[in-house]
C-alpha cells in the first residue's frame, strides 16, 4: 500500500491539468515506467484526479452551504416565517422545508471535511425548529414553557 501512495504523491507533484484530466510530462512518465506498469500509473492518475475533484467539490459545497445557511437562517425569524406560512414569501413552505432538510444533511457531511469554522447557524437552527413545530406550534410552546418552569413539568421527578 505504501508504494501506491508514493506513486500517487509523485503524480500529484508532477501532473498538470489537461483538457481530459491530469497529464504527466513525458519525462516523468518514462521515469515512472522504470518501476510501474502503464496500467498502475493510469490507475494512480485516476486516484489523484478523483482526489483533486473531491477537494474542489468539498470547497464548492462548503461555500454554497454556508451561504444557504445564512439565507435560510433569515426565515428563522418569527416575522419572516409567518410570511412563509401565509404564502406571501418568495418561497413556499414546502420548498423552504426541502431546502432546509437538504442543507442540514449537507452541513452534517461537510463537518467531516471542513477545515475552517462552521457558518453561524443560529437563524438556520431556529428555522429548523419552526419547520419541525409547524402545525403543532401551540403544543410545542406549552412544552417549552413547562420545561423552563422551576419544576420542569414535574413528570421526571420522584416523590419522597
Amino acid at each position: 500500500m505504501g508504494r501506491i501512495v508514493d506513486l500517487c504523491g509523485e503524480i500529484a507533484a508532477a501532473a498538470e491539468e489537461g483538457a481530459e484530466g491530469l497529464v504527466l510530462p513525458p519525462d516523468v512518465w518514462e521515469r515512472l515506467r522504470a518501476d510501474w506498469d502503464d496500467e498502475d500509473i493510469e490507475d494512480a492518475m485516476g486516484l489523484v484526479h478523483d482526489s483533486l475533484l473531491q477537494g474542489e467539490l468539498v470547497e464548492s459545497a462548503d461555500s454554497l452551504s454556508a451561504r444557504l445557511v445564512e439565507v435560510l437562517g433569515g426565515f428563522g425569524e418569527p416575522g419572516s416565517f409567518e410570511k412563509v406560512q401565509a404564502g406571501s414569501a418568495a418561497l413556499s413552505l414546502e420548498v423552504l422545508g426541502q431546502l432546509t432538510r437538504r442543507v442540514a444533511r449537507l452541513e452534517e457531511i461537510l463537518e467531516a471535511y471542513r477545515e475552517g469554522a462552521s457558518p453561524d447557524r443560529r437563524g438556520f437552527d431556529a428555522l429548523q425548529m419552526r419547520l419541525a413545530d409547524h402545525g403543532i406550534e401551540h403544543e410545542m410552546e406549552e412544552g417549552r414553557e413547562a420545561d423552563a418552569s422551576p419544576l420542569g413539568g414535574g413528570e421526571d421527578e420522584e416523590e419522597d
